[in-house]
């Protein structure tokens, strides 16, 4: 057990689905899981280990922003033997030709955060791992878009988004970043599948309700995924 989590080992598997939100994992333990059984609840972040079509995959929630993911993936990693973690979340698309609703598969996360710098690590771009992306996409077929993302520390930003789409960022989220350096130190596998939830050039957004159900189609992409590593 570590500080943040009270799964014994073995409680987690080795492959981890990731999303933000603790009702997000509880929605996906409850709706596409079997055999459920609830391992972790320290602090309210949710993780549930059970069977998709008799593989064992854990869902697991990361929090919030950088530190948040930072810490859970690291434990995951480091303390609970897991190989793979796939984040499951939501972006902001920079684009008007990636419309809401639609499934990017992140190759590589750009930041500006100091995460990775005060560990030594100064390049401001992380690759996420080759190996699962190729079983994404191949599972994906067509249905996805892949490209660079925006890892960003403050969800309120009062920036420039052209900066971003420069560099060739596709969208903004907070996380992904952080959880490919930790696979990067650790010699560990990491992907990150988002469903755009708002535009932020033509301002289209999603209600809460919209959210819940559109992600069906990346959990299931994901699920689809595990099974195949």
């Amino acid at each position: 057990m570590t500080p943040h989590n009270e799964a014994e080992l073995g409680d987690i598997a080795k492959t981890v689905l990731m999303p933000g939100d603790p009702n997000r994992a509880k929605y996906i333990a409850e709706n596409f899981l079997e055999d459920v059984e609830l391992v972790n609840k320290v602090r309210g972040i949710l993780a549930y280990t059970g069977t998709y079509k008799d593989k064992k995959v854990t869902v697991m929630a990361s929090g919030m922003g950088m530190p948040s993911i930072g810490i859970y993936s690291y434990e995951l990693y480091k303390f609970y033997n897991v190989e793979n973690i796939i984040r499951i979340g939501t972006a902001g698309s920079y684009s008007e030709d990636l419309k809401i609703f639609d499934v990017v598969l992140v190759d590589e996360a750009y930041t500006k955060s100091s995460f990775a710098k005060i560990q030594g690590y100064e390049p401001d771009t992380i690759k996420s791992s080759d190996i699962l992306n190729k079983v994404i996409k191949e599972v994906a077929g067509n249905d996805i878009r892949v490209g660079k993302v925006y890892s960003t520390d403050v969800f309120y930003a009062n920036d420039d988004m052209n900066e971003y789409i420069q560099k060739g960022c596709l969208c903004t989220e907070m996380e992904a970043f952080a959880l490919f350096y930790n696979a990067y130190q650790l010699g560990k596998s990491a992907a990150c599948i988002l469903t755009i939830s708002d535009n932020l050039i033509n301002h289209e957004e999603t209600t809460p309700e919209q959210r819940e159900k559109s992600l069906n189609k990346m959990i299931n992409l994901a699920l689809e995924s595990v099974i195949k590593l």
